[in-house]
C-alpha cells in the first residue's frame, strides 16, 4: 500500500515535470512549483533535498514515460522491419505524445541543462544512449534474422536514425510546423525500405 508521503512525492513529480520541461531548470522558480502543486516551499523541500533533486526526479519521470512508450512500440509482435515501422509511426505523432510532458524531455532538458546543470545533462545523455541501444537491438536482430542489411554497425545506424528523428523533433518544436516531423519520418521509411530491407 502506498503511504501518504509516497503519494505526495508522486503527485509533486507528476505535477512539476512538465513545468521543468517547458521552462528549464534555471527559469523554473519555486513560486512556479508551489503555485502548480498548491504546496508550500517547505512541503516541497520536505520531499526533496533541493531544487536540483526535484528537477532530476522530474526528468526521470518524463524519461521513464518516454522509454516505456518506445518499449511498447519495439516489443510488439512482428519482424524487425515491422518494429522499425511501428517506431516511425510513433514518431510521426511524437509531438502529440510529448505535449502533456511539456514537450520532448530529451530535447528540452538536454539543451537547457548543457551549460547549467551537469547532472541533468548526464541523465539526458543516458536516456539517449538507452534509446539508441533499443533501436540497435532491433536492427541487430534484423541482421541476424537475415531480414535487414546494414552498411554500418547496428549501433551506428541506430544513432543516425535517432539523430534524424530528434532533429525533426527540434525543427518541429522551434518552428511549430509538424511538416518537419512528418516529412522526416516519411523519408526515413523510404530509406529503410530502399537501403536496409533485404
Amino acid at each position: 500500500m502506498t503511504s501518504k508521503a509516497e503519494k505526495t512525492t508522486k503527485y509533486i513529480i507528476e505535477t512539476v515535470a512538465p513545468i521543468f520541461n517547458k521552462l528549464g531548470y534555471v527559469a523554473t522558480s519555486m513560486s512556479d512549483l508551489t503555485e502548480a502543486t498548491g504546496l508550500t516551499k517547505g512541503a516541497l523541500y520536505g520531499n526533496f533535498e533541493n531544487k536540483e533533486a526535484l528537477a532530476l526526479s522530474a526528468f526521470e519521470y518524463s524519461s521513464k514515460r518516454l522509454l516505456s512508450a518506445i518499449d511498447e512500440q519495439l516489443n510488439t509482435e512482428g519482424t524487425s522491419l515491422e518494429k522499425l515501422f511501428v517506431l516511425t509511426k510513433f514518431y510521426r505523432n511524437y509531438d502529440i505524445f510529448t505535449d502533456e510532458l511539456g514537450g520532448c524531455p530529451v530535447l528540452n532538458v538536454g539543451v537547457d541543462a548543457q551549460n547549467n546543470n551537469r547532472l541533468l545533462a548526464a541523465a539526458v545523455r543516458e536516456t539517449i544512449k538507452t534509446i539508441e541501444g533499443k533501436i540497435a537491438l532491433v536492427l541487430e536482430n534484423g541482421v541476424n534474422g537475415n531480414e535487414l542489411r546494414l552498411p554500418v554497425t547496428p549501433l551506428q545506424f541506430a544513432k543516425q536514425m535517432y539523430t534524424m528523428l530528434q532533429g525533426a523533433v527540434a525543427m518541429t518544436t522551434i518552428t511549430r510546423d509538424r511538416k518537419y516531423l512528418m516529412n522526416t519520418v516519411a523519408y526515413l521509411e523510404v530509406l529503410i525500405n530502399r537501403e536496409i530491407k533485404k
